[in-house]
């Protein structure tokens, strides 16, 4: 469809002041953070920022009119080009949808808007003792939206769970404009099928997302940061596995191999021990009185299991400080060559170790640079790969490494993806860890919510 002829139909709908046009404002919009020069991607044909639901239903009843693809967008962090308009079309940017709605104390509830960032939520929950745990790394800009979208988790999922676990109802426009609910404004609900587990995680492959609201918790009263640094990626493995068979449940369960130790602490002092082979960061949380058996208790078991080196934070300042640390190891890699990919599998912790290993030998085979961070407590792990994308050698190694990587998280009973998603960077991959009766019964759902293919297409298979 012809762009012009495109925004003469917004027009009717948005203000002009919320419609991009122009080649070089689509332009922008033309990548996410993945940036992988091997997509095939077009520029979408027009952007439009939404403030309101019906605005929505209106941009999807133009689009299936047209016959026009719609990509829902957030923050753009999406790091598998699962927000890229592949064939063109329309990008639906929900920034400026951002707003809390409503916080209830006594249900536990947020109801929310899809743009609403992350970090801000948990901010203004726990201003009133209240707790969203979910946590990607990118929480000072990742959406709720995008969270939905794919199904995030971050480091405290191992004791708290991930987006899913906190979804209790959604507001969905369909492919056809309709709104329809997926839940209810209760904890439980076991009143027909659960529509919202299709939603979630669907990268806005079946519907629209225009309002969440999420299951809240009260607020654990005090936490503690302990890193523990080993010489062996092996024995920090087997001090998680220790862990979690002393029935210990830590927040979260970290960790970071030696190049990720010393690329973040060049980036970001944060006084790292930087002459380790990898290091995990366990944030332990609960009640004031319980911190120091809790800690004591930890401690003792990394002792047994050859931690060399262990330290603790004190305040929350400190605290900070380590997670910040943590989550600036994407941008610290940005340091080492001009671009950079991250990617995230995830395998039975009993085979973790193999992983990390494994992923670090195929790298060193292909001459590749790679810092391993990870929620290990979930037995999940991010690869970190500084690259040039212009150089061709390189890039070439780059994918070759990258198939070899999955192959082994298959191999080792694992699969593709934990909380990033498959998009356009895994699809060719995903018949490998899906058997194909249930991709067949995928592709039938997708079909039945979106019958014209207007919902984000080309994506996951």
């Amino acid at each position: 469809m012809l762009t012009s002829t495109l925004i003469k139909e917004l027009n009717k709908v948005l203000p002009a002041k919320d419609i991009l046009s122009s080649i070089e404002e689509r332009y922008v919009y033309s990548v996410d953070a993945s940036n992988n020069p091997q997509y095939k991607t077009t520029m979408p044909d027009a952007v439009v920022f939404v403030e309101n639901i019906e605005q929505v239903q209106k941009i999807v009843q133009i689009a299936n009119k047209q016959m026009i693809p719609i990509i829902c967008r957030g923050a753009g962090t999406n790091t598998v080009g699962a927000c890229v308009a592949t064939p063109g079309g329309i990008i639906l940017n929900f920034s400026k949808m951002n707003k809390i709605l409503e916080i209830n104390p006594k249900n536990l509830t947020a109801r929310v808007q899809p743009g609403v960032i992350v970090g801000d939520l948990q901010k203004e929950v726990e201003k009133i003792g209240l707790f969203y745990p979910p946590d990607p790394s990118n929480l000072k800009v990742s959406t709720i939206g995008g969270s939905i979208a794919q199904n995030s988790a971050g480091a405290r999922c191992f004791k708290y769970g991930a987006t899913k676990d906190y979804i209790i109802d959604m507001l969905v426009v369909t492919a056809n404009a309709q709104l329809i609910r997926t839940g209810s404004n209760t904890i439980k609900n076991a009143t027909g099928y659960n529509l919202g587990s299709l939603f979630i995680g669907s990268e806005g492959t079946l519907g629209i997302v225009v309002e969440a609201t999420v299951k809240l918790i009260p607020k654990p009263e005090s936490s503690q940061v302990i890193m523990a640094y080993f010489d062996t990626v092996e024995d920090s493995i087997t001090a998680v596995n220790k862990i979690i068979e002393n029935q210990l449940f830590p927040a979260t369960i970290d960790f970071m191999d030696k190049n990720a130790i010393e690329t973040v602490e060049k980036f970001y002092p944060a006084g790292l021990i930087c002459d380790k082979d990898a290091a995990l960061i366990i944030e332990i949380d609960g009640y004031e009185t319980s911190l120091s058996h809790q800690r004591n208790t930890l401690c003792e078991i990394l002792r047994e299991n050859n931690a060399a080196n262990i330290q603790y934070s004190t305040n929350t300042t400190e605290s900070e400080t380590i997670w910040n640390a943590r989550r600036s190891s994407m941008a610290a890699c940005t340091k080492l060559k001009p671009n950079v990919t991250t990617d995230d599998i995830i395998v039975p912790r009993n085979n973790l170790a193999k992983l990390v290993k494994g992923i670090q030998d195929i790298c060193a085979r292909h001459n590749l640079t790679v810092c391993l961070v990870g929620h290990v407590g979930d037995g999940s792990v991010h690869p970190q790969i500084p690259i040039d994308y212009n150089d061709k050698n390189e890039y070439k190694h780059y994918k070759i490494a990258k198939s070899e990587i999955y192959h082994l998280a298959v191999k080792l009973g694992g699969t593709l993806s934990g909380e990033h998603g498959i998009g356009l960077e895994k699809k060719a991959f995903i018949s490998q860890v899906v058997e194909g009766g249930a991709l067949d019964y995928m592709r039938q759902i997708k079909k039945l919510f979106d019958p014209n293919n207007i919902l984000n297409p080309y994506k996951i298979f």
